[in-house]
């Protein structure tokens, strides 16, 4: 039953959107299982899609960053929110086909995610690629019509340099948040990484972590998230009122 007054957002607060289960179909025969978030009553300004962290690491759809987004962001800034289990990943949405193919069959599940965002005509999409999710949109991004890429700690393990380069003197923008304390990838060595993309936006972000643990981290990435997809929203209220 829906409850109604002032409430703090933080933690797995989930607040009012159309939440759709959904599946992704590949060119090489799988189904993938996913969510899309939309706003309740309004249609959607921007799509983000997002790219989960190594599933053989634990990560999957529901990484907090990306349960997030898709719980606060339909809500407080007007965005589709698509979330998907790579292939061979489970979360309680359920399992997808396939095996874990290292960053390269994934390709095609990229691709999946991307027709689907084409035939539900949903606007302005944006790479949201986290830890291994940020190499699929570095490898794979360019083949598909985004507006951009917003890398979360990207780890550069996959990606090579001339798969960052290739983003360089291209109207699709590129936004790199790194930890300052990030377990793999810190910002100075990020820096000269992407170095030869002297377009892109580079945010360092000062006390974080490769994975982003603690509410004010979780605003943070939100905020810069908003902020590029779409500045009218942001900063994101921290506080809701209204019916959950």
């Amino acid at each position: 039953m829906p409850m109604a007054g002032t409430v703090e957002i933080r933690g797995g607060i989930e607040l009012p959107a159309l939440r759709e289960h959904i599946e992704l179909h590949t060119d090489d025969g799988l189904t993938l299982v996913g969510e899309l978030a939309t706003p309740l009553d309004r249609p959607p300004v921007a799509t983000l899609v997002t790219l989960h962290p190594l599933p053989t690491s634990g990560g999957f759809m529901d990484s907090h960053v990306l349960r997030k987004a898709a719980g606060r962001l339909p809500a407080l800034a007007d965005l589709a929110v698509l979330r998907f289990n790579t292939r061979g990943t489970s979360s309680p949405r359920g399992t997808s086909e396939g095996s874990f193919g290292h960053g390269n069959s994934e390709g095609a599940d990229v691709a999946a995610a991307m027709a689907f965002v084409a035939e539900r005509g949903l606007p302005n999409p944006w790479l949201v690629g986290w830890s291994f999710g940020t190499e699929l949109a570095l490898k794979y991004g360019l083949k598909h019509p985004v507006r951009g890429a917003i890398l979360l700690s990207p780890p550069l393990h996959r990606a090579t340099d001339a798969e960052v380069a290739a983003w360089a003197g291209n109207e699709r923008k590129l936004v790199v948040l790194v930890p300052e304390h990030d377990e793999f990838l810190r910002p100075t060595e990020a820096r000269a990484r992407f170095a030869s993309v002297p377009e892109a936006t580079f945010i360092p972000v000062d006390g974080a972590k490769h994975l982003w643990v603690g509410e004010n981290q979780t605003r943070r990435v939100l905020n810069e998230i908003v902020a590029v997809v779409n500045p009218a929203a942001a900063p994101l209220p921290e506080e809701w009122a209204g019916e959950l």
